[in-house]
C-alpha cells in the first residue's frame, strides 16, 4: 500500500464521427447527460465541443487510478457509440480543421473565447494533466523549480500529436507548437520562493490581465483549486499504461526531489533556455533522439536518459508501490510512442496499401479510437 503523495489524473479526449472520422463541430447535448449518467461529475466538456475531459478522484495508488481510468474510457466508448461517434486520446486530432469548431456553451469558455479570439478556435489540443499533492506551498514552488529539467523527458514519452489539419507535421509532438500561440504557456521561469511567485500572480490579477492563477497555463504550475503541483506538459496518451507510466514517474520525481533537496538546486542564467531546447527536441523527435546533458554538454541517447532517471527514482518507486508503472517507460521506448505508431501506420497505409492521404488519416483515427477503448 503506497503512503503519501496522492495523485489525480485528468485526460482530455477528442470526439470523432464514426463514418468520416472528422472531429465533431457540435457535441450532441444528450451525450454529456449520457456520460454523466455513467460517470457523474468526473466527466466535463472542454473549451471546444469536439473535446471532452475526465478527472479521477484523489488516488493513493496507480492501481486505483488505473481502475478509474479504465472505467472512464470504456464508459465514454459506450456513450459515444450511441451517437455514432468515437472517442480517442491524442494530443491532436489528425483530421480536425480548427475553423470548423464551436466553443462549449459555458460562461468561462465564452469569456476565454472572447479573450483569446482567433486563438481560442485554434485550441484543438488535448493534454494529460497529473496532480501530485504537496501541502506546503513553499515546497510546491521549490519542487516546481527543480523538476523543470525532467519535463522534456515526460513530454517525449507522451508524444501523440504528429498530425495537424490533415497533414503530417514531421514532429512527434505538434501539440505544444500550437499551444505556444496562447499566452502564459511553456516552461515557467525560476522563482526565488513563494513570495516571488505570488508577486507575479498578484501583479497579473491586480492589473486585471487575468482573473486568477488558473489562467496561467504553463507546462507545470501550482494548482489554484488543490494543494498540488500540476504537470501539464504531456500529450493525451492513447495507451492507458502510458498515462499511468508518466503519472508514476512524475509522482516519484516529486518524492525524489523532496528526498534530495540539493538535486537540481543550482540554476544558471541559461538553464531555462537549455530546458526549452530539450523541450523542442522532445517535440520534434519524441524518444527517437537524445536530449542535452547539461553537465556533459552533449546529446545523450534517450535510452540512457531513461535508465538514469529510473535509477534515480528507484527508491521512490518502491516506496510508492509503482515499480511496474515506472518500468513501462522501457516498453514505450521499445514499442514506440503513440506518435511513432501513428506515423508508422500512416506510412504503411500510404506506401504499402496505396491509400490516399485522407484514407490513411482515417485509418489512423480508427486505430486511435480502438487503442483508447482497449484500456
Amino acid at each position: 500500500m503506497s503512503v503519501g503523495y496522492p495523485i489525480g489524473i485528468e485526460e482530455e479526449y477528442f470526439l470523432a464521427e464514426r463514418d468520416t472520422k472528422n472531429a465533431v463541430s457540435r457535441m450532441p447535448k444528450a451525450l454529456i447527460r449520457r456520460a454523466r449518467g455513467a460517470l457523474g461529475e468526473q466527466v466535463t466538456p472542454e473549451l471546444l465541443q469536439s473535446q471532452i475531459e475526465i478527472a479521477t478522484p484523489v488516488c493513493h495508488s496507480l492501481d486505483e487510478a488505473r481502475s478509474h481510468l479504465r472505467r472512464y474510457r470504456r464508459a465514454l466508448r459506450d456513450a459515444t457509440a450511441e451517437f455514432d461517434l468515437e472517442v480517442f486520446a491524442a494530443g491532436t486530432h489528425p483530421m480536425a480543421e480548427w475553423n470548423e469548431q464551436q466553443p462549449t456553451d459555458k460562461p468561462r469558455y465564452h469569456k476565454l473565447a472572447d479573450d483569446l479570439k482567433f486563438l481560442a478556435m485554434r485550441n484543438m489540443m488535448c493534454g494529460l494533466h497529473v496532480h501530485v499533492e504537496i501541502t506546503d506551498p513553499h515546497v510546491r514552488i521549490d519542487v516546481m523549480n527543480r523538476i523543470l529539467p525532467f519535463l522534456p523527458v515526460l513530454l517525449a514519452l507522451s508524444t501523440s500529436s504528429p498530425f495537424w489539419r490533415k497533414h503530417a507535421t514531421g514532429l512527434m509532438g505538434y501539440r505544444l507548437a500550437a499551444y505556444d500561440e496562447l499566452p502564459r504557456t511553456g516552461i515557467p521561469d525560476f522563482f526565488v520562493n513563494l513570495a516571488d511567485y505570488n508577486s507575479f500572480i498578484d501583479t497579473l490579477v491586480s492589473s486585471g490581465v487575468i482573473e486568477d492563477a488558473s489562467h496561467v497555463w504553463w507546462a507545470i504550475r501550482p494548482s489554484l483549486r488543490f494543494p498540488t503541483l500540476e504537470l501539464r506538459i504531456a500529450d493525451s496518451c492513447t495507451h492507458l499504461e502510458d498515462t499511468l507510466c508518466i503519472a508514476a514517474i512524475y509522482r516519484c520525481l516529486v518524492r525524489a526531489l523532496r528526498r534530495l533537496p540539493d538535486l537540481n538546486g543550482i540554476w544558471r542564467n541559461h538553464t531555462r533556455l537549455l530546458i526549452e531546447e530539450n523541450r523542442w527536441r522532445a517535440q520534434r523527435y519524441g524518444t527517437t533522439e537524445g536530449l542535452i546533458d547539461f553537465n556533459a554538454r552533449r546529446v545523450v541517447p534517450f535510452a540512457d536518459i531513461i535508465e538514469a532517471m529510473l535509477a534515480l527514482i528507484a527508491e521512490d518507486a518502491e516506496a510508492l508501490g509503482c515499480m511496474t508503472e515506472v518500468a513501462h517507460a522501457r516498453t514505450i521506448l521499445q514499442r514506440g510512442t503513440s506518435a511513432a505508431q501513428q506515423v508508422a501506420l500512416y506510412r504503411r497505409l500510404r506506401d504499402e496499401e496505396g491509400a490516399s492521404r485522407i484514407e490513411a488519416l482515417r485509418g489512423v483515427v480508427g486505430w486511435l479510437a480502438e487503442t483508447t477503448a482497449a484500456a
